[in-house]
């Protein structure tokens, strides 16, 4: 995808440099992804024009929103965006009602491309519009926060971890209404964490941040997937892959998902969906092994012929991490050197992959 969002960031703050040049999706879900202190808050704040970098180019879709070069800087209350913060903060002496009104009174008429309305229903807070905050969750106040920034009309959305004050419970419930926001709604968005389990659901483009460095920036699956990163280090390490539903047997109440641009497919237990739907899941590097001939007899469901693409050793030294090529979707398999050993793993070898679990991300 053409990028059509430029960010370029110089910030300088006592022992620590945010010092960034990112060309991302101007459609979609990115995800600024990395540990407490790396950056990400700063560069979403720098975006939004609420920390001012000395040495800046902030472009979304053509629109300048600084450019220190030609002196130009756009006030925070003129950059068309909404921010979501981790805490709603909505007044607490209004309805919910008046809380989403806050924001719509912010756009003229005219210019209003979110109707009450629409948000509402979006983020299912119908039912909520004439209680006051003090009678909410944590999960509906935020997503009562997610429906005021909506109503601003922005043309990018900044979320700056917005689950991170929920319990695990709240997080479940909210995430599903993040998704349609993805699906329904063509505003791009940047989404702030520091969980994989959320950058895997919803993210399209992740931008890995490191010391206030970007480590890398690219579509999540490829991402993933890259060797070099220490994304591939974690106990998490695995590969996101959206493919689409082909078929449903009703009998063993399995979902055939096809790989993208592949003849290639996986089954997984789940109930019926109808044949185009597109489908996430995540195959984790630790439940992929490797076998030199299918094994028809096995447990496994899904067995894919896969190609070796390169190796590094893991985080011990018992294991080594395999970039696998399936049909043009890259895979990962955490195995013991010893396997590799045993197998004599080679560029170019091919193999067959045995997928032991998928996770469903949606």
């Amino acid at each position: 995808m053409t990028a059509s969002i430029e960010v370029r960031l110089n910030v300088d703050f006592p022992n620590f440099n945010v010092n960034v040049d990112l060309a991302l999706p101007g459609r979609g879900v990115t995800a600024l992804y990395g540990h407490s202190g790396s950056g990400k808050t700063t560069c979403l704040r720098c975006i939004a024009g609420l920390e001012k970098s000395a040495n800046a180019l902030i472009r979304i879709n053509g629109e300048t929103w600084q450019d220190t070069a030609e002196g130009v800087f756009v006030p925070v209350h003129k950059r068309a965006l909404g921010y979501v913060f981790q805490e709603a903060s909505l007044f607490a002496h209004l309805t919910v009602r008046a809380n989403l009104e806050f924001g719509l009174k912010r756009i003229k008429a005219s210019e209003r491309r979110v109707q009450l309305t629409q948000a509402a229903a979006l983020l299912g807070i119908d039912h909520l519009l004439d209680r006051r905050p003090d009678t909410l969750s944590g999960g509906e106040r935020q997503r009562i926060g997610i429906a005021r920034a909506l109503l601003t009309s922005p043309r990018l959305l900044l979320l700056d971890e917005p689950l991170a004050a929920l319990d695990a419970q709240r997080k479940s419930e909210i995430l599903p209404y993040l998704e349609r926001l993805h699906d329904e709604l063509d505003i791009p968005m940047i989404y702030v964490s520091h969980s994989q389990d959320e950058v895997a659901r919803l993210a399209d483009h992740l931008v890995l941040l490191s010391n206030g460095k970007a480590l890398a920036s690219g579509p999540i699956g490829e991402t993933l997937a890259r060797l070099d990163l220490p994304l591939a280090m974690g106990d998490d390490a695995g590969v996101v892959i959206q493919g689409s539903v082909v078929a449903y047997d009703a009998r063993y109440h399995l979902v055939t998902v096809r790989l993208p641009h592949s003849e290639l497919s996986i089954r997984v237990a789940h109930s019926a969906l109808e044949a185009g739907k597109p489908l996430r899941f995540k195959v984790q590097a630790r439940d992929v092994s490797l076998s030199v001939q299918p094994d028809a007899q096995s447990s496994i469901l899904n067995r894919l012929p896969v190609t070796v693409i390169s190796e590094v050793a893991a985080d011990n030294a018992a294991h080594v991490l395999v970039r696998l090529d399936a049909g043009g979707t890259a895979l990962l398999a955490r195995i013991t050197r010893y396997s590799r050993d045993h197998l004599g793993l080679a560029p170019g070898q091919q193999l067959w992959a045995q997928i032991k679990s998928v996770a469903l991300l949606a």
